[in-house]
C-alpha cells in the first residue's frame, strides 16, 4: 500500500503545480489558489506515509 500512495500523492503534488502554474499565467487567481491547495494535501498525505514507513 505504501508505494501506490506515494505515487498517488506526487501525481497529485504535480498536478497541484500544473494548476499553480497555470492559474497564475492565466490570471485566475482560484485555480491558482487550488493548485496551492493541491499541493499542500499531497505534501501531507506524503508526510502521513513516511510516518507510518518510519515505525514500520
Amino acid at each position: 500500500m505504501g508505494l501506490d500512495d506515494k505515487i498517488k500523492n506526487t501525481v497529485e503534488g504535480a498536478t497541484g503545480h500544473a494548476k499553480e502554474e497555470a492559474g497564475r499565467h492565466t490570471g485566475d487567481r482560484d485555480l491558482e489558489a487550488e493548485g496551492k491547495g493541491d499541493q499542500t494535501k499531497a505534501n501531507l498525505k506524503q508526510a502521513g506515509e513516511n510516518i507510518k514507513d518510519a515505525f514500520k
